[in-house]
C-alpha cells in the first residue's frame, strides 16, 4: 500500500499541468464565444424586451 501511495506521490508531482499561458487562451476564447453569442442575440433580446414593455400598463392613473 506504501509503493502505490508512494508511486502516486510521485506522478503528481512530476506532471507540470496547464501552464498559465494555455489558462488565458482558453479564457480569451471563452470571451470570444461570449462576446459572439451576446452580439448575435442582442438585439433579439431587446425586440422582446420592447415587445414586453409594450404589453404592459403606463402605469399612470390619470
Amino acid at each position: 500500500m506504501k509503493a502505490l501511495v508512494k508511486k502516486a506521490r510521485t506522478f503528481l508531482r512530476s506532471e507540470d499541468g496547464p501552464t498559465a499561458t494555455e489558462y488565458a487562451v482558453m479564457l480569451a476564447l471563452i470571451i470570444i464565444v461570449a462576446l459572439a453569442a451576446i452580439t448575435l442575440l442582442g438585439n433579439k433580446v431587446k425586440d422582446i424586451f420592447t415587445n414586453v414593455e409594450a404589453g404592459l400598463p403606463s402605469g399612470s392613473t390619470t
